[in-house]
């Protein structure tokens, strides 16, 4: 028997889709397999938005996660194989000091935000290298860190002086 090609593409769709919509273990090992090729998935715990410092207007958004802890913010993007412009990782510390980041085992080039206590943009580290041990640091004193695709900053117009809001995901 001769079938069309529409006909076994119809065929593989149904199969794949059916297999998509199992919420057992159909649905986990896609989900592992995205994992292991793009390392960990984006975890959204909270929305960010770049407040201009003209007139606080938002300029962007974006979704985050969160690095609060010493082993979150150790971990940061480590082992990360992609991301979106609508994604990035805030780093929040206790209180604000000159801080410094690398990129050892970080797969892509990142812009690095540093942002003081009161949420303005204080320094930044642009199109960083990936997998570097190069130290990049704040050269100002700086309680946030936000780490988001290379370019970014320069894309979104973002500039020196522009302020930071963000809210946890409840």
């Amino acid at each position: 028997m001769l079938l069309s090609s529409k006909w076994l593409f119809n065929i593989g769709l149904c199969l794949y889709i059916a297999g998509c919509h199992n919420n057992q273990a159909g649905r986990n090992t896609v989900a592992a397999n995205i994992v292991t090729d793009d390392g960990p998935q984006f975890t959204k715990e909270g929305e960010l938005y770049f407040l201009s410092k003209v007139n606080s207007d938002t300029l962007r958004k974006i979704d985050i996660e969160l690095a609060t802890t010493n082993q979150e913010r150790a971990q940061g993007l480590m082992d990360r194989k992609s991301m979106t412009d609508e994604q990035g990782m805030l780093f929040i510390f206790p209180s604000a000091s000159e801080q410094s980041f690398w990129m050892k085992n970080t797969y892509i080039s990142l812009d690095i935000i540093y942002i003081d206590d009161h949420r303005e943009i204080v320094s930044v580290q642009k199109y960083t290298t990936p997998l570097s041990e190069e130290s990049l640091p704040s050269f100002k004193k700086a309680q946030y860190v936000l780490e988001v695709n290379a370019g970014f900053f320069d894309k979104y117009h973002i500039a020196y002086g522009d302020k930071i809001s963000y809210k946890e995901k409840k």
